[in-house]
């Protein structure tokens, strides 16, 4: 009987704050929220921001500090106006000055290159040389120039997570890796090393990663830049550069984990390739827990450079000219389904930990909504690699068949989709084509449709964690967010059958207006995944069809102690005293802590034994 993998924690961080506790998805709809119900998050945000210390109400000037420095805005990891530029030029002498032709100029000894060119005459002077050149000097001038993006999606101004632990040497997107991480470790209510006790030291699976590796200048960055900048190539750089270092980081620092690894990368649908590669642990009963997400920090102008030349970006005076007007509004820079310009790049880390239903309902946990599938196509023989094609109608006609089949005809008009929404104008006829033709397809007559990227900007590989994370806040406080950057649908937009959220969408209490969510995604090179989530009450429903009335009641009152832990870590961390998981050197193993027999394997940090006894799973080919 295949297993549901129910969605027990979720953490990180993005533009909008916090994971956990909702912060980040209540910033998104802080406007139709209560005082008391944003009272936390402001407290939050102000933490992180450096804005207030313990004792200090946020007040509304803290507030609107807090609504500045959030959300897609002007970038922040650098500044857009002062960039640095280096031209390659041949330096000649004036024929008519008295130098001969001839440039001179002095440098430390130790900066002389190895090999002298045929054309440099070297006096040495001590510690110094004299160099003089006899014709012309091949050099790089400094330049400081404009960059033509200046919209980003970065985390709150002021935070960062690497101060909160020993990251020394550590790139971004690792530091936001151990953030996230243990973020919804944190908001499990339970301690991990609890957890632990329930299961094998290998019912574990850790699928994380980051779609553009680690590229900053601690990482592939600053290697490949040294020899043209006469910086060093570290013994760090090269191996904290690979795409699934947020994976390794997890389980040596933060969890201790010897099951299951690795990340399933798929440009832009990432996310969900992982969340497929967990799912499918937990079903096929292989791991009992998978903590799935994604980890990316591409604010950086040579990533961003790269796809501005493509046309990907939406630069300051395309955002100009949309408004007609002489300044760039960076807080609309993304516009899904609107006329656009590009997408807005964006940095996040996304966690979410999955948990075997049996599991889950005996240790009493959270249930915030459960994975039903996730589904990965292809597009096929293409013309360009970079534009979509016609794998995406699959994924997003197969899960919405999968809601039908699981929730009936009346169901599947009780879900809403967090589109992909990046913001181009490609995406907008392209991805509203195929949400309606689906529409149609199925008789849904409004399917509403929102796209959170307006709000937090295109974090690449973790663009679909942004897109659960935010999903999940409805089936708590009962918006769903919607596209508030926008005051029109471009013409070109199919949506004869959706109903594109312009504004926030009430869905009932707790969500109660919606059975589940489709999520969707589409990734360069036709990368296409799209994933059907089942709310908690749907999820909690199926649970007591399949364990009966008698399981829910001992797991409702179970779930009392841990949900009581659950807000008391939530309100620690709002006022700063916040648990960063990192156990650098802790409870190492080696050669001396592993002992086996035929029948099972032991470690000496974990209280349960691996089973190594095996049935022949072949046994019908014998």
């Amino acid at each position: 009987m295949t297993k549901l993998p129910l969605i027990v924690g979720l953490g990180g961080i993005n533009a909008a704050g916090r994971t956990s506790g909702f912060h980040s998805y209540k910033r998104m709809v802080s406007d139709v929220l209560t005082d008391d119900e944003m009272k936390t998050t402001w407290q939050d945000l102000a933490r992180r921001m450096g804005l207030v210390t313990d004792a200090e109400p946020v007040n509304e000037e803290i507030i609107e500090a807090i609504k500045a420095g959030t959300l897609v805005r002007r970038v922040e990891t650098f500044d857009p106006d002062n960039v640095l530029y280096q031209y390659k030029a041949t330096l000649n002498v004036e024929t008519n000055t008295e130098s001969n032709d001839q440039i001179t100029f002095t440098l430390r000894k130790s900066k002389l290159p190895n090999v002298i060119p045929d054309n440099w005459t070297v006096d040495l002077q001590g510690s110094k040389a004299k160099v003089t050149v006899n014709g012309s000097l091949d050099a790089l001038l400094e330049d400081r120039v404009t960059f033509p993006v200046s919209s980003g999606g970065n985390i709150p101004t002021g935070f960062d997570p690497g101060k909160m632990y020993n990251s020394r040497f550590h790139p971004r997107g690792l530091k936001l890796t151990v953030y996230g991480a243990s973020d919804a470790l944190n908001s499990l209510g339970i301690d991990w090393s609890e957890v632990l006790t329930h299961i094998k030291p290998d019912e574990v699976s850790v699928y994380a990663g980051s779609g553009l590796a680690q590229i900053d200048d601690q990482s592939i960055a600053g290697m490949l830049a040294a020899p043209l900048t006469g910086g060093r190539v570290s013994t760090k750089m090269m191996a904290l550069s690979f795409a699934e270092m947020p994976a390794d980081f997890i389980n040596g620092y933060v969890i201790n984990s010897i099951g299951t690894t690795g990340t399933n990368m798929g440009a832009c649908a990432t996310f969900l390739y992982n969340l497929r590669q967990g799912m499918h642990d937990i079903q096929q009963g292989k791991s009992k827990i998978a903590i799935v997400g994604n980890a990316e920090a591409p604010v950086l102008t040579e990533i961003m450079e790269g796809f501005r030349v493509m046309g990907a970006l939406a630069e300051d005076e395309q955002l100009k000219a949309l408004d007609n007007s002489d300044e760039v509004n960076n807080r609309r820079a993304c516009r899904p389904f609107s006329s656009n310009a590009g997408f807005t790049m964006a940095e996040s880390a996304q966690f979410a930990v999955l948990m075997d239903d049996e599991l889950a309902l005996k240790l009493g946990v959270n249930i915030y909504g459960s994975v039903a599938d996730v589904f990965i196509n292809a597009d096929a023989n293409k013309k360009s690699i970079s534009a979509p094609g016609v794998g995406n109608y699959v994924t997003v006609a197969k899960a919405t068949a999968l809601a039908k089949a699981i929730l009936g005809e009346d169901g599947v008009k009780q879900t809403f989709v967090q589109a992909h929404g990046t913001g181009t104008p490609q995406n907008r006829v392209t991805e509203s084509h195929i949400l309606n033709e689906v529409a149609k397809t199925f008789d849904i007559d409004n399917w509403a449709v929102t796209a959170i990227k307006s709000y937090v900007g295109h974090s690449m590989s973790v663009a679909a964690g942004d897109q659960l994370m935010a999903s999940l806040g409805v089936w708590q406080y009962g918006w769903v967010p919607g596209i508030t950057t926008i005051d029109h649908i471009a013409d070109d937009v199919h949506q004869s059958n959706l109903n594109i959220l312009t504004e926030h969408a009430f869905a009932g209490q707790r969500g109660e207006d919606y059975k589940a969510v489709i999520l969707n995604a589409k990734g360069f090179g036709g990368n296409n995944a799209t994933g059907l989530v089942l709310s908690p009450s749907q999820t909690l429903s199926m649970l007591q069809s399949k364990y009966g009335a008698d399981v829910i009641t001992a797991y409702h009152e179970k779930n009392v102690a841990i949900q009581a832990n659950s807000l008391e870590n939530d309100q620690q961390t709002c006022l700063g005293n916040e648990k960063i998981r990192y156990k650098f050197g802790e409870n190492v193993m080696d050669e001396t802590s592993v002992s086996m027999t035929q029948d099972e394997i032991r470690l000496s940090e974990f209280e349960q034994a691996i089973p190594l006894a095996m049935t022949n799973p072949y046994s019908d080919y014998s």
